[in-house]
Parts: C-alpha cells; sequence; structure tokens
C-alpha cells in the first residue's frame, strides 16, 4: 500500500484560496518562477499554476492545476506528486492551456487573478482569451504569503545563512592589500560556485571611500595597506537565498577616528534593532528603531535606504522593513537588518544580519562576527 505524500504548500495555497474568495476572484494565475516555486516545490521556467478560490460552506473545493510542457512533466511527478500536473497544448501555450482547463472544468471567469509582474504580451493575450473578464492584479496577495516560510523553508534558509558565514571566513584569509574588487569578488564567487549554488546577487566589494556608494559596482580600485573594505554577500543553495555585509577593519583596528566613530553608531543601530524586532511590530517601527540611533549620533540624512527586506527564493522578498512599511512582521518571516552610514567621498559602513522572527522576538541566522 503505497503512502500518500502530503502537500507541503497545503497551508500557504489553503490561505491564497480563502484570500480570493474574500476577493471575489473566480480563478488566479501564476506564472512567476519564484513564485510557483513558493506554492508547488517546483523549479520551472515555464509554468502556470491554477488556483481557485476557496469553497463556500458545504461546497468542495478544485484543487490546483499546474501547467508545463513536456519537458518538465516528469519532474513534476517526481518532485509534486500531490499536484495535478497537466501538460502544454502545443499551439496554444500556458495561457491557452489554462482557459482551455478552466473552461473544461465549468468555472465561469468574471474576475481573473494575475501577477502585475508578467509581460504585456501575456497580459493582452490573457485579455483576448477571456473576454469580457475584469482581470484582477493580484501579485501582492501571492507575495505577502510568501512571506511566512514554511519549516522547509527555514530549515533551508538557515543551512545557506550557515555556508555564508563560513564563505565569509575563508574570504577574509584570501583578500589581500594589492587586490582589486573585481578580483576579490571572483574570490567570493568561486566559493560560491564550489559550496554552493552561485550567487544569491552579485557580490558587492568596496574599497575604501567606494563603501559611501551604498550599491557600488565592483571595479579595479585597488584595496590599500590599512583602508576598510566593506562586503555585502550572498550564496544561493537549494532554491535559497542568504544576505550579510561586514567590513574587514585592517589588522582588526580602526583606519580613522572617524571611521570607528561611524563603524559604532552603525553597530549600535544594528543591535538595537535585533534586541527589538518581534511579532506584530510593523516594518516601519523596526526601521524607526535603528534610525532613531543614527539620527540621535547626528548621521540621520547619511542613512537614506531602508533598513532591510525579506529573503527566500528571492533575494528581496516581503516583508519589508522601511519608514513607509506597513507590514506586521509574523513568526516564520525573515527580514534583514542592516542600518548603514555614507559619507560620499569618505567612506561607508552597513552591517546586516539576517534574522528570523520567532513567537517571541528574533533569532540570528548571520554567526560572523561583527
Amino acid at each position: 500500500m503505497e503512502t500518500e505524500v502530503k502537500n507541503p504548500f497545503a497551508g500557504r495555497l489553503a490561505t491564497l484560496a480563502q484570500t480570493m474568495r474574500r476577493r471575489k476572484l473566480d480563478v488566479l494565475l501564476i506564472f512567476g518562477e519564484a513564485n510557483l516555486r513558493a506554492y508547488t516545490g517546483l523549479t520551472c521556467d515555464n509554468g502556470c499554476l491554477i488556483v481557485y478560490p476557496a469553497a463556500q460552506a458545504g461546497g468542495t473545493a478544485r484543487p490546483p492545476v499546474f501547467i508545463t510542457d513536456f519537458r518538465y512533466i516528469p519532474m513534476c511527478h517526481r518532485v509534486a506528486p500531490w499536484l495535478t500536473t497537466e501538460e502544454q497544448v502545443q499551439g496554444l501555450g500556458l495561457q491557452g492551456t489554462a482557459q482551455r482547463l478552466i473552461k473544461k472544468a465549468g468555472v465561469p471567469v468574471a474576475r481573473l487573478g494575475f501577477e502585475g509582474s508578467i509581460t504585456a504580451g501575456r497580459y493582452l493575450k490573457l485579455q483576448k482569451l477571456f473576454k469580457g473578464a475584469k482581470l484582477v492584479e493580484s501579485e501582492q496577495d501571492v507575495l505577502n504569503l510568501r512571506a511566512v516560510k514554511t519549516v522547509e523553508e527555514m530549515t533551508k534558509i538557515a543551512s545557506a545563512e550557515a555556508l555564508n558565514d563560513q564563505i565569509w571566513a575563508a574570504v577574509q584569509k584570501d583578500f589581500k592589500p594589492g587586490m582589486t574588487e573585481k578580483q576579490m569578488q571572483r574570490i567570493v564567487r568561486a566559493y560560491m560556485n564550489e559550496y554552493g549554488d552561485g550567487e544569491a546577487f552579485e557580490t558587492i566589494i568596496c574599497a575604501g571611500a567606494n563603501a559611501a556608494e551604498c550599491h557600488h559596482v565592483p571595479d579595479d580600485t585597488v584595496w590599500r595597506m590599512g583602508e576598510p573594505l566593506l562586503v555585502d554577500l550572498g550564496v544561493k543553495l537549494d532554491g535559497v537565498c542568504a544576505d550579510m555585509t561586514r567590513n574587514i577593519k585592517p589588522k582588526g583596528k580602526f583606519a580613522t577616528a572617524e571611521y570607528e566613530k561611524i563603524y559604532n553608531i552603525v553597530l549600535a543601530a544594528n543591535q538595537a534593532a535585533i534586541a527589538a524586532a518581534k511579532p506584530g511590530m510593523t516594518g516601519a517601527e523596526l526601521d524607526q528603531v535603528a534610525r532613531d540611533v543614527i539620527a540621535k549620533a547626528g548621521y540621520g540624512k547619511a542613512f537614506g535606504h531602508s533598513l532591510g527586506h525579506g529573503v527566500g527564493y528571492e533575494i528581496h522578498e516581503m516583508p519589508t522593513a522601511g519608514q513607509l512599511s506597513k507590514h506586521v512582521l509574523k513568526p516564520g518571516m525573515l527580514v534583514t537588518i542592516e542600518p548603514g552610514i555614507y559619507l560620499e567621498g569618505k567612506l561607508g559602513v552597513r552591517i546586516e544580519d539576517l534574522v528570523l522572527i520567532t513567537t517571541t522576538g528574533c533569532e540570528v541566522l548571520s554567526r560572523s562576527k561583527k
């Protein structure tokens, strides 16, 4: 007797179906690769997930249906045996096949949910196929539910962050004054390719005053003896991302008295936000904790970006932690805490940790020394 394979995304899909019911959507089509992975576990660059709303009292809910082409059908059966999979009809494409299946299921479509990030061509095709239906942008609903991770996702992200710590420990031994930012970036990339699945994003290496550029693109600037170095790195592992920023202080000392002052302010802001992070607070409230520390020290205008962002299948996910963020933190959410101070032409400091929101506070996943 075969054991029934459980759907690890059942809770997330059920909540999405309930959200659709509240928004009076007749059907929702999901095309984005990261969204597909977050709701099915499938890695596929040509897929469409048909999601139906939760059933009314006494009714029977329609299960989601995944459409893809011949190349990925065996993978779908292996990775997601719980999911109904249909092969894309040649000549109809994903949208046409979805329209045919929905019609065959006898579902009238007056309100069709879609992701706002789809191409204009795909949107126009949906308009043509579902004539008379109102297309309802539903991406925020899809993204917000991804923000609370499953136990498996939390475990994977913690493993990715642990590997990130190991890589950081290794590359520090390989970095030498006289190297260019590009050379050091290649060293990081090599470790990530060997031990992980590559970079979650282009590693940021900032030598000296280049750190005043928040997202400096590594170039041929040489890291000179005695200069500080800012490194923002994240490895990808098993489909999920890691993220962390650390600073090298030459020989364990601060380059200048001013750098030491700025570094300690940013560190205090980072530590204050970590201590404050807990479920129930908004992203704006968390941002304000760190911002107050920096503003009180007189550098408020030098902290021009948000405190942090979610991390998961993509390096930037929900929730956000910024001055305008209304996201309420919940257990199972991940968010970066990365305050910074940037003085153009002089120096820049950012200290970033990835934290997991727990039932009582948060757990810091980045373990590297600051």
